[in-house]
């Protein structure tokens, strides 16, 4: 039997935790609903199947099951037409027991509040995985920013920022990029806090979001961070599949910036990149797609689709990529992509999740009883924000490191988050989403333990 059929049976062999039914009674004390398809109940379910596996203890089980915060704001901002519009956002705390609040703020028209607290959670456990003294935050505007001129683009996010601007801070809450906003958005953020804030740590108010322009006090090798931990991750737990990521075949769903970045570094590392596919489309080359050519067809004309008018590659309905027989499959996209009907279509080795729950319950377990090993998004998408940490220490330190140390450092950190998580999974027997949550817990767990519930 070879490496690989051994790690298959050994997959199917380990039973997917039951997440849809929801067992935590924590679920009735706390009065939360059992609902299969709510993606914050379905993130909450596995953290506490995680923290029943460790023993932890109740009162952090109750802790980590709702955010500590919830804010929800409506703005209006004066559009192009000279009439204002209404807007609803929101900044989602969970938890900050290891340090401030970290995350992300995306603008997308399917926002949603329990959208917004599943991905908080989940950046609480990212940061405990990597081991960054950072919480876990996220947040949101309701709006399709596709839809915007670049001054309605500016206008919503000043105000949207200056809304929140007494629930965040280089201290206590430090946003950055996520969906839909980018390094620009990020600058006007900066700027907007830093002309309203006051205070005796006016001057680390620059701090107060990461994934600026390098020109603002960014970091070097921010805009690939994401990708390139992806990366990391396989080219550390791949060959223990009996796979290599300088032979291995990939396909991306998703190509913006976290699937654009772990495509071009994977062909750099010697892989192809058989398909791609996003909103607008998908395209093929057996003997691996053009990821630099790629990028910048998508950056010129919004997605993948038309690339196969430069003879580089041929069009691929959504049916034929999610079957397409590849090594790895790496979802770069939104969340709950990798349904159940979907998960059957698919033929793959490995599902590395660039993005954010992208496999619903029904979905992972479909996986799991084919073999397919899923190396979950609390590790493979953590690389992110951990450069967003290096970003906020070379801020607070007033510092600028190389990108040699940058990438240097953010390989150290994913090397070590991925041997956590076969450590848990060898001494639990489990299956990887669940060790990497026992990695995180253990060490929230360690935290809590040492300081206690106030008073």
């Amino acid at each position: 039997m070879t490496t690989t059929q051994s790690q298959a049976s050994h997959n199917a062999s380990i039973v997917a935790p039951s997440r849809s039914h929801f067992g935590s009674q924590v679920f009735d004390e706390l009065g939360m609903e059992r609902d299969p398809n709510n993606l914050y109940l379905q993130t909450i379910d596995a953290v506490l199947h995680a923290c029943e596996i460790l023993e932890l203890p109740h009162h952090v089980q109750i802790i980590l099951a709702q955010p500590k915060n919830e804010i929800m704001v409506h703005f209006p901002v004066l559009m192009d037409d000279g009439h204002h519009r209404l807007f609803k956002g929101y900044r989602v705390q969970h938890n900050n027991a290891c340090g401030p609040y970290k995350g992300g703020i995306r603008f997308h028209p399917e926002v949603s509040l329990d959208d917004v607290k599943s991905l908080a959670a989940l950046m609480t456990m990212k940061c405990s995985l990597v081991r960054i003294p950072f919480g876990g935050g996220k947040g949101g505007v309701k709006v399709d920013p596709r839809t915007l001129s670049k001054e309605e683009l500016r206008r919503v996010s000043r105000r949207f920022i200056s809304a929140i601007e007494t629930q965040v801070g280089p201290d206590y809450d430090i946003p950055a990029p996520d969906v839909g906003t980018n390094a620009q958005v990020m600058a006007w953020f900066a700027d907007t806090y830093m002309n309203i804030s006051s205070g005796p740590n006016r001057g680390d108010s620059q701090a107060v979001v990461t994934g600026k322009p390098i020109e603002m006090g960014g970091s070097l090798g921010r805009e690939k961070a994401t990708g390139q931990g992806v990366i990391d991750v396989l080219a550390e737990l791949l060959p223990e599949l009996n796979l290599s990521i300088s032979t291995c075949t990939a396909a991306l769903l998703g190509y913006g910036n976290v699937g654009s970045w772990a495509a071009k570094l994977l062909a750099e590392r010697g892989g192809k990149v058989l398909s791609a596919f996003d909103h607008t489309g998908g395209v093929y080359n057996e003997h691996g797609l053009d990821t630099l050519a790629l990028d910048e067809w998508v950056k010129n004309h919004g997605g993948v689709a038309g690339f196969e008018k430069e003879g580089a590659a041929d069009a691929i309905s959504i049916d034929e990529f999610y079957s397409m027989d590849v090594d790895v499959f790496i979802p770069a996209a939104l969340e709950q992509m990798i349904t159940e009907d979907r998960a059957r279509q698919m033929n793959c080795k490995v599902v590395a999740e660039a993005a954010n729950a992208p496999t619903t319950p029904a979905g992972e377990r479909v996986l799991m009883e084919k073999g397919v090993e899923i190396l979950p998004a609390i590790l493979c998408s953590s690389g992110g924000v951990t450069v967003s940490y290096f970003e906020w220490v070379q801020n607070k330190t007033h510092m600028a490191w190389d990108i040699e140390r940058v990438d240097e450092e953010l390989n150290r950190h994913m090397v070590l988050a991925a041997r956590r998580v076969q450590l848990a999974r060898h001494r639990f027997n489990v299956d990887m989403r669940t060790a990497a949550y026992i990695a995180a817990l253990e060490n929230l767990g360690k935290v809590y333990a040492m300081r206690g519930i106030f008073p």
